[in-house]
């Protein structure tokens, strides 16, 4: 039988690295005596995610801040958020959801349709696949390619 405490341990050490990680962030983030580009460059996110090690939160405007868009949110529904970005890179879609399962459901029913989508937790962009790999370094995530249903195209007859 195995103890409350072996079975708290894991949470807890989760739990503590997270927050050394949120109260890492926000020293650097807020630090005394620093003007104002200074303040600017060291903030969150102005920081590469693969680099600092975290994931972008499920939040439509601030996945888009780190992508450098002014969203307009075009779905606001209780199991998603959508919104769209259009910038100088290219147009791109940003799906976020209150819970991993809607995510699962939705990744499920848009594999009818195949096609790349840069994937993180409790979030989806949609776009071509050159751009995700443009938007990958700056919101982590994996990009995870769908199959569609239906026959695949064949050689074309000459």
């Amino acid at each position: 039988m195995q103890s409350h405490r072996g079975r708290v341990g894991r949470g807890a050490r989760i739990a503590t690295a997270t927050g050394g990680l949120a109260l890492l962030l926000l020293t650097t983030a807020c630090g005394g005596g620093e003007d104002g580009k200074a303040a600017a460059r060291s903030s969150p996110t102005n920081v590469a995610a693969t680099l600092a090690g975290v994931v972008a939160p499920a939040k439509v405007e601030v996945i888009a801040d780190l992508t450098g868009c002014k969203v307009k949110i075009r779905t606001e529904a209780d199991e998603l958020r959508e919104g769209v970005c259009h910038t100088g890179k290219g147009d791109y879609l940003i799906t976020t959801f209150p819970q991993e399962k809607l995510k699962l459901t939705w990744l499920d029913a848009a594999s009818v349709y195949g096609g790349k989508y840069l994937v993180g937790t409790r979030w989806v962009v949609s776009a071509k696949p050159a751009l995700l790999e443009q938007l990958r370094p700056q919101l982590g995530g994996k990009i995870q390619e769908l199959r569609g249903v239906g026959p695949t195209p064949g050689p074309t007859a000459p």
